[in-house]
């Protein structure tokens, strides 16, 4: 079911290990289980199967165990053998896994949602799982006595969410575009602040509480870094993907943040480096180089009898200019255009040679990835997706040797 591809990296690539074949159908999430040579996942084929890496270096499931309704999600918790399922219809279904990976034994069924669960997190700490779904709402039950303990509703499908174990805030992304941030009590909950920032449907989220930064990737192919700890509202722009961004993982220990899209891209982006904010693009009626008339300008098309131009924005200084006064192309990778982007005259003038220099490396995954998990401390990262097949990649050489030494490359 599953062929070894190499041993180790032999250069600075993503190096594929072994690649998991025998879902019927889209694998939805794949996760690396730590210090052990195995992988859960579950499937729209309504399996949960574990698979471990034999002595031939093929991975066979040492747990093949069928559902009622296709798995849409899954959050495991290795300390305590903990995993939760969400399903198709709605519930989430709690298992114990046995030390030896061998068992699977059901503990609870919660009735979170009335539709598809989109994305779960458990907390051990809270003895919370928190899920979302597409009945367009987020809930919090208790796993302690199976009983639901709030629920908030929002305008859109609720798509992915991340917990802060500490202070019981979660981050619920949607298909309009933004992200709620919630404060949950027990028995009650706040709104704290909305975040607006994607042109299309949140994808994947990750939060990292030691720096305090949230992570967001969307359909609008761009992944947003939201500054949460500076309370300044800081936001870096990331474009460097083709297609919609599904899966984003931030490494604290290297300042590395991996990105995957729907295209099979994997872009590894540089943190650990000064970055400029992406201006607001300002509105005018005119182009603010030339001062010629926008098309909808029609006071000054007729009383300068010229024809309206089409408006534009600069992305390095965010004015607004027509296409004569933006003509040129430029990366801008400090600014987190990895492409080509349209600049005005002016801008185009005053970036270097050195300002193109790239902040992201760009990999090929070589399938449609719905789902990525890494685990830091041994470099290897596991994708999967609609083709139904699991890719287990070892990224040692692709995020830096403090992966596999424990050192901060700083």
């Amino acid at each position: 079911m599953a062929a070894e591809i190499h041993s180790r990296p032999q250069s600075s690539r993503p190096v594929l290990l072994n690649k998991i074949e025998g879902h019927s159908d889209a694998v939805n999430a794949a996760v690396l289980i730590p210090k052990e040579d195995g992988v859960i996942t579950v499937s729209e084929d309504r399996t949960i199967r574990v698979w471990l890496k034999r002595d031939s270096g093929q991975y066979w499931p040492s747990i093949y165990h069928t559902v009622s309704s296709p798995c849409s999600c899954m959050s495991y918790h290795h300390d305590s053998r903990r995993i939760f399922i969400g399903q198709d219809n709605g519930a989430i279904v709690e298992f114990l896994l046995s030390e030896d990976f061998n068992k699977m034994n059901h503990v609870k069924t919660y009735p979170a949602h009335q539709n598809r669960v989109s994305d779960m997190v458990f907390s051990l700490e809270s003895e919370w799982v928190v899920s979302t779904g597409h009945d367009k709402s987020v809930s919090w039950m208790c796993t302690q006595s199976g009983s639901m303990l709030g629920r908030h509703y929002f305008d859109s499908w609720a798509s992915c969410l991340q917990y802060d174990n500490d202070t019981q805030h979660v981050f619920i992304g949607d298909h309009s575009g933004q992200i709620t941030l919630l404060k949950l009590e027990r028995q009650t909950y706040s709104t704290v602040t909305t975040l607006k920032g994607h042109e299309g449907s949140i994808g994947a989220l990750w939060w990292d509480p030691v720096q305090r930064l949230l992570f967001s990737g969307a359909s609008d192919h761009s992944v947003i870094m939201w500054d949460i700890g500076g309370r300044k509202g800081r936001t870096l722009l990331l474009q460097g993907h083709h297609e919609r961004v599904q899966a984003v993982r931030y490494l604290q220990l290297t300042r590395q943040l991996v990105s995957c899209s729907a295209d099979g891209g994997v872009t590894v982006w540089n943190m650990d480096t000064p970055r400029e904010e992406a201006p607001q693009w300002l509105d005018s009626d005119s182009c603010q180089k030339c001062e010629q008339p926008f098309f909808w300008n029609v006071k000054q098309m007729w009383d300068s009898k010229t024809i309206g131009l089409r408006q534009h924005h600069c992305r390095k200084c965010g004015k607004a200019v027509c296409g004569k006064c933006s003509s040129k192309r430029t990366t801008y990778p400090v600014m987190g255009f990895e492409f080509q982007v349209r600049v005005c005259d002016t801008c185009y003038d005053t970036v270097k040679d050195e300002d193109r220099t790239a902040l992201a490396t760009f990999h090929e995954g070589k399938h449609n990835i719905a789902f990525m998990d890494m685990d830091p401390s041994r470099g290897l990262m596991v994708t999967c997706g609609s083709d139904r097949v699991i890719k287990i990649w070892d990224m040692t050489q692709v995020v830096g040797c403090s992966i596999a030494t424990g050192f901060s490359p700083r």
